[in-house]
C-alpha cells in the first residue's frame, strides 16, 4: 500500500475573479472545475491543473469573498513548488510575471514569487523523474509550461520528532535529512519539508487550508484504518463528488487529507469542457437559483478563447 505523491493542495482566496485570472491566465493552468464548498455553498471551490485534471497537478481554492489577508506561521504550509522543465523556463517565467506586474526572485534552479493574495510559490527545475502534467495556454510555449506540483514547505509548530513516525512509519515518506522528506509513489514523487517559524500564523486569504495525498481507490479504506491505528483523529470516508476523502490533523497541526483517483473531474462534464459550467454537489443542487444570483460570474478563459476563435 503506497501513496502516489500529492493529490491536491487547497488554499483560501478573497477574490475568485483574480484567482481565475492569475492561475488560468498568468500561470497558464487549466480551470478544471467550478463548484462550491460542500460545507459553505455560498463560497466557490475552484480547481486548476493540467489538461486532464490529473492528481499531482491540482491546486484548489475556497473563495470567501473579501476575506482578510492571512499569513503563514507555525503549523502551516508556506510555499508550494511547481515544476518547470529547465533553467530557460525560469527566465521565461521571470519575464512573464514581470510583464503582468508580479515581482520574482531568482534562486539556484528556482524562481520565487507570490500571487495576488501573497501566497508563496516557487518554480523549480523538475528533472528528477516526475511525469509532466502540462496544461496548454496560447501564451505559454509547451517547453515552458508548468509540469505539476513538485513539493511544499511548512513552518514547524513543534520539533521534527513530532510527526516523524507518522510520515515515515504510517504514510511511507522517506526522511532525507532532519525535517526533509520525499514521498515516492508508483508514478509520482513529492518533496515535503519544514522550516523554523518566525511568527504565529493567521488563516485567511493567501494561506493553505490543507494538503491531500493521493491514494489508489482500492486502498482508501485501509488508509483510514492505518491512520486511525497511528493515533490520528481521522474522519469517515467522505464523498467529494470527484474523489473520496479522509481528513486528519497531523501532529504539527497541518490538516492532511487522503484522496482517491476516482471518479475524476470528467464525471459530470465532457473532458473537452471541464470547468465551464457551475457544478453543484447533489445536496446543494436545490440552491442553484440562489447561488447563481449570489456568486460572482466567472468566465473560464479556455471557453472564452474558444468563443473568440
Amino acid at each position: 500500500m503506497r501513496l502516489d505523491g500529492m493529490h491536491h493542495i487547497t488554499m483560501i482566496t478573497g477574490d475568485a475573479e483574480r484567482n481565475v485570472e492569475f492561475y488560468a491566465d498568468v500561470l497558464g493552468l487549466r480551470m478544471v472545475k467550478k463548484t462550491v464548498n460542500f460545507d459553505a455553498p455560498e463560497a466557490y471551490h475552484l480547481y486548476f491543473g493540467d489538461d486532464q485534471g490529473s492528481p499531482g497537478s491540482i491546486l484548489t481554492w475556497f473563495e470567501f469573498a473579501g476575506a482578510r489577508p492571512g499569513r503563514p506561521g507555525a503549523g502551516m504550509v508556506h510555499a508550494i513548488q511547481l515544476g518547470v522543465a529547465s533553467e530557460e523556463s525560469l527566465e521565461f517565467w521571470a519575464e512573464r510575471l514581470a510583464g503582468r506586474g508580479y515581482r520574482s526572485e531568482r534562486r539556484e534552479r528556482s524562481l520565487g514569487f507570490a500571487d495576488y493574495d501573497g501566497l508563496g510559490l516557487e518554480l523549480v527545475v523538475a528533472d528528477d523523474g516526475n511525469p509532466p502534467l502540462r496544461a496548454e495556454h496560447p501564451e505559454v510555449p509547451a517547453e515552458h509550461a508548468i509540469l505539476g506540483v513538485e513539493g511544499a514547505r511548512a513552518y514547524m509548530a513543534r520539533d521534527t520528532d513530532t510527526d516523524r513516525n507518522l510520515l515515515t512509519g504510517t504514510l511511507g515518506f522517506t526522511e532525507l535529512a532532519d525535517g526533509e522528506y520525499r514521498l515516492d509513489g508508483d508514478t509520482r514523487h513529492f518533496r515535503w519539508g519544514y522550516d523554523a517559524a518566525t511568527e504565529r500564523g493567521l488563516q485567511g486569504a493567501g494561506t493553505v487550508h490543507h494538503i491531500a495525498w493521493h491514494s489508489r481507490d482500492e486502498d482508501h479504506a485501509s488508509w483510514q484504518d492505518r491512520v486511525a491505528q497511528a493515533g490520528m483523529h481521522v474522519t469517515p470516508v467522505i464523498d467529494r463528488d470527484y474523489f473520496f476523502s479522509i481528513y486528519f490533523p497531523q501532529p504539527q497541526g497541518i490538516l492532511f487529507e487522503i484522496a482517491t483517483s476516482s471518479p475524476g473531474f470528467a464525471v459530470d462534464e465532457d473532458p473537452e469542457h471541464l470547468g465551464e459550467q457551475l457544478r453543484l454537489p447533489k445536496q446543494h443542487e436545490h440552491l442553484r437559483p440562489l447561488l447563481e444570483r449570489r456568486l460572482t460570474p466567472l468566465v473560464n478563459p479556455r471557453a472564452a478563447a474558444r468563443q473568440e476563435a
